[in-house]
Parts: structure tokens; C-alpha cells; sequence
């Protein structure tokens, strides 16, 4: 999860359509698959030929509540029309593939246009709603997709669909229930930066996905939420915002729904921050007062400006970037930071550093993670892979030096881990995080037991 907020508009790239992979908490429609028998090939087609015919009010309906904030008439009709006039005039529609990701199915479309040729994706929730469209090359039909985690004992645990939060920003989310007489300790959540969604996707590999199976495996229940930048992405770009509003105030409401649930013990409710879900839990504890215990994952203890640096110029000793482009980079991340250092709260037009809100930036700007999270008096327990580029072994060892001498504290890290806390070697690279894989089993191990063995 690259620092940070250039991930609030949709991605593009090869993949021109990109909302989130997941189920949104929005009701069963009246014309869902499952009450008309529909197949999502069939789904897929009709929301195709919307699509080639630019009848994008009857495509709108067929959208999940996440695409249609995304992808509003005047996107569809503006953005999305240009995208489709620049392949040409639509001509043969080739048969389907198909494949399951979870609970959302994969259609794709081969489609010739008269300028080129691209296969047109589509996920279909099980309400036989569309929760994404991406543009494809012609020789990949449909990317990996994840898989369960080895450690994953499905017939184990149950989960529902909850909301987070109320109007007008709440979330859809996911509470995955070990099965048998409760109550049960629970866990929250929370997102690293940019708009992820409650799984924490990125390709075929979905970080919170794997934690939640692994966690409810092994007696714990766990709440996941799509994040609030992925939801309401294109209201909040419209105002200024802090870190509160992002991350902040969301895993309070997910902490407070967490407690009500009869199937958890409410004094046992514990948060995890990924990356930057880690940076804010000491802020989110203080404010909660209520969690039995935190737990860091690839947290970082530095400002964002130092992460920044730090991973360019690791890309390019890596090779992963050209010498002209990490200097580029680097001449630019110069000046941000000096707008940065020169921001000033109450400023009329007041500008976007380093891709966030001087809102956002003003916010931090003397907040200091691993100073507030020493005044935490609940267990705490800080995991780091050693192979992180992006919040790297600095951040684990300051963490540590904040925290000495206070028994409440435990540390591990992991020699073959990175960022997403899975296995490689070597050094690792952004293309590392395209290979389908799984959160370690040791991860999961260490947090259930910990978990375990925690008292306030």
C-alpha cells in the first residue's frame, strides 16, 4: 500500500475500470440472479451490450451501491465514452470466461473493436449486481484470482454481512463468526492508506480476507469494512479531509458495532492496523478507551515524506526504477516537502502536498505514533516483515525504542515477509505483490495466540 492518497481516484492503467472487489452491504434486489435464475454470463452480457450501446442509465441500475459512487452518469458519460471511442466501432463479442473469486463471479468478454481488440471484465456479486468493470488486454481474458489460505478451516466459522457507521457514510463490511457457544474475542480491521476495500485487495491477494479465515479458524471473530475513501471517494476529493475522517472515525463505529454482536465477548474486542491502519491505532485506542488490545502490522512510526523518500530511492538501487525517473521523484518530493513545511492552518485556497489535503497533512503534523502509543496501557504487539521496502525495519526499531521497558509491548519480525506479510526472497519489488499467495500461517499463529494470552 504505496503512501497514499494518489489511490482515491479509480486506478487506471491497463485496468481502466477499477472499483472494489466486494460485497456491499446493499440489499438484495428485486432483479437479482438469484430470484430470476439469471447466470452472470448472462448478467455480464446484458451489462455488456449497456456498455457497446453507451446506454449507461440502464447500465447504472445494474451497479452495486460502491460502482455507482464511483462511477457516476457524468463519468460514465464523460470519462467512459471517451475510453470507448478511443477502441473504436464495436463489432464481434466472443464467448465468456468465467471464474469465481470468492464470492464475486468473473465474466470476461473478448470484444473487437475497429482500432483494436480488449477483453471487457465484469464481477458479479451474488445479487447478480456488478461490483466492477475492467478493460483487459486481449491476451489476458481474466487475471489470478485469490484462494484460501492453507490454514483457512471454512466449515469452522460462519460469516454476515453488518453496516458500519450510519448515514452519511456508512460502510458495508463483513463479521466472520467462529462457529459453537461464544462469546468469542473479536478483532477490527483497519485499512492500510488509499481506498481499499474490506478485504484489503490487491490482485489475487486479499491481506484481510486471509487474516479473517485464519483468525475465525482458530476462535476469533473478525470485522472487516470497505474503507470510507473507496465508498465515498469522490464526495470526500470535494472537501478537505484529516486522518479522522479517513481511518479514525470508522474504526470507532466498527468497535462499537463489534461489541453489540452476541456472538463477542465485548471486553474482549482487540484492534490491528495494517501500514497506515497501524499508524493511526494509537489515536484510534485513545479516543476508544475501550480495546482490550492493539496490534501494529507494518506500521509506520515516521511521517509519510520520510516513507516516500525511503522507497524511491530503495526502487531505484533495486533497478525497479531508471536513475532519471528516481531523480525525478526525489526532485519532486523535495519541493512537496517543503510546501509541506510551510503549511499553515486556516489558508484560503489551500493546497494538495504530496497528493493529500493540507488538511490531512496539518492534522499529523506534530502526532508522533510511537510516543502516544507508549501512554497506551493495553497490551500491544508489533509484527514487521524484514523484506518490507515500504515501511521498513526503521519504523519496527523506533516502534521498539518508544516502547522499551514496557511489559505491555511484544515484537516479532519475520526474515522472509513483506508488506503484505507474505513469503519471498530476495529483495522485494512491487511486481512481488502480482503473485497470488497468502498471508504467512506464522502471522496468523502469532496474532491468535497473542490474543490468547492478553490481559488488561
Amino acid at each position: 500500500m504505496s503512501y497514499h492518497q494518489e489511490r482515491l481516484s479509480p486506478r487506471r492503467g491497463i485496468v481502466l475500470f477499477v472499483a472494489s472487489i466486494v460485497v456491499a452491504f446493499i440489499g438484495m434486489s428485486l432483479f437479482s440472479a438469484a430470484q430470476t435464475g439469471t447466470s452472470p454470463a448472462a448478467t455480464g452480457r446484458k451489462a455488456l451490450d449497456y456498455l457497446l450501446a453507451e446506454r449507461y442509465p440502464e447500465l447504472s441500475a445494474m451497479f452495486n451501491g460502491t460502482l455507482k459512487e464511483v462511477f457516476s452518469m457524468d463519468v460514465l458519460e464523460g470519462r467512459v465514452h471517451k475510453e470507448l471511442d478511443g477502441f473504436g466501432k464495436p463489432g464481434d463479442v466472443g464467448e465468456p470466461v468465467v471464474a469465481r473469486d470468492g464470492k464475486i463471479t468473473l465474466v470476461s468478454f473478448p470484444v473487437t473493436f475497429s482500432k483494436t481488440k480488449v477483453n471487457i471484465q465484469l464481477h458479479i456479486e451474488e445479487s447478480g449486481l456488478l461490483a466492477a468493470i475492467h478493460f483487459r488486454p486481449a491476451d489476458s481474458p481474466l487475471p489470478p484470482t485469490w484462494q484460501p489460505p492453507p490454514y483457512s478451516k471454512p466449515e469452522t466459522f460462519h460469516e454476515r454481512e453488518v453496516t458500519v457507521g450510519a448515514d452519511p457514510w456508512k460502510l458495508g463490511g463483513t463479521l466472520t463468526v467462529p462457529n459453537g457457544k461464544g462469546p468469542f474475542p473479536a478483532v477490527v480491521l483497519v485499512h492500510g492508506p488509499g481506498p481499499n476495500d474490506r478485504d484489503e485487495s490487491l490482485r489475487a491477494n486479499k491481506v484481510f480476507a486471509d487474516i479473517a479465515a485464519g483468525l475465525s479458524s482458530r476462535g476469533i471473530a473478525v470485522l472487516r469494512y470497505d474503507k470510507r475513501t473507496l465508498v465515498y471517494g469522490r464526495q470526500m476529493s470535494q472537501n478537505e479531509f484529516t486522518l479522522k475522517e479517513e481511518t479514525i472515525d470508522d474504526a470507532l463505529a466498527a468497535g462499537a458495532l463489534l461489541r453489540e454482536q452476541p456472538e463477542v465477548a465485548p471486553a474482549r474486542v482487540f484492534l490491528l492496523g495494517h501500514s497506515l491502519g497501524g499508524y493511526a491505532a494509537p489515536r484510534i485506542a485513545s479516543a476508544d478507551g475501550k480495546f482490550a488490545g492493539v496490534v501494529f502490522l507494518a506500521a509506520n512510526a515516521r511521517p509519510i515524506e520520510e516513507l516516500v523518500r525511503e522507497q524511491t530511492e530503495y526502487l531505484a538501487a533495486a533497478g525497479a526504477l531508471p536513475p532519471d525517473e528516481a531523480q525525478k521523484r526525489l526532485d519532486s518530493l523535495k519541493v512537496e516537502t517543503e510546501k509541506l513545511r510551510a503549511l499553515q492552518p486556516g489558508a484560503a485556497n489551500p493546497p494538495v502536498v504530496l497528493g493529500l489535503p493540507s488538511a490531512w497533512l496539518l492534522d499529523v503534523k506534530n502526532y508522533d505514533p510511537a510516543a502516544q502509543a507508549a501512554r497506551l496501557s493495553v497490551p500491544l504487539l508489533f509484527l514487521q516483515g524484514e523484506r518490507d521496502f515500504q515501511v521498513s525495519m526503521r519504523d519496527f526499531e523506533r516502534w521498539k525504542s518508544a516502547l522499551a521497558g514496557h511489559p505491555n509491548a511484544t515484537f516479532h519480525s519475520y526474515a522472509d515477509l513483506n508488506h503484505l506479510f507474505i513469503s519471498g526472497t530476495g529483495k522485494s519489488l512491487p511486481a512481488e505483490y502480482l503473485v497470488p499467495s497468502n498471508v504467512s500461517s506464522a502471522v496468523i499463529g502469532d496474532i491468535a495466540e497473542w490474543i490468547a494470552g492478553s490481559k488488561n
